[in-house]
């Protein structure tokens, strides 16, 4: 299993993402078959900026943040596959999601496992597959598409 990578902590997650807080949503990587599948994980906390809001009688992370969190994972599944870091002259975007269902309220405490798959790149659009589960048990599931682009300056 050449391709097998076991981990990434937070301080290589932060060299292959951009994003900071509040919006790294990806903790850790506990594995990446390069060019396949990454596995990783959200730990949600109560401190999370979102819950006093989301909803202050009894807190939810909001569905699209655990999409954020599965594109986040794709994208550390993409550069690593391209063996690239982000700059400061691109940007990983999402250029869609489909079929995404929400199967479960995900609380604070709960520990996200964010499954990635790639299903295809095609013309420089990485098209996946994400489940989340918390307990083994589906929290949700999303079909994204991604492109890496030149900012224009």
């Amino acid at each position: 299993m050449a391709n097998k990578e076991i981990s990434m902590d937070i301080h290589e997650i932060l060299e292959h993402l951009p994003h900071r807080y509040p919006f790294i949503l990806v903790d850790k990587v506990l594995s990446i078959e390069l060019g396949k599948e990454i596995t990783a994980i959200k730990n949600v906390t109560v401190n999370e900026p979102y819950f006093p809001g989301h909803f202050p009688y009894h807190p939810v992370m909001p569905g699209v943040l655990i999409v954020e969190a599965l594109a986040q994972a794709a994208a550390l599944l993409s550069f690593k596959t391209m063996d690239t870091k982000p700059t400061e002259d691109s940007v990983y975007y999402f250029a869609g999601i489909d079929s995404a269902r929400f199967k479960k309220p995900v609380n604070p405490g709960d520990q996200i496992i964010l499954n990635v798959k790639i299903e295809r790149i095609l013309k420089g659009i990485w098209k996946y597959v994400g489940t989340a589960t918390v307990n083994k048990e589906v929290v949700a599931e999303a079909n994204m598409m991604c492109i890496l682009k030149e900012i224009k300056k």
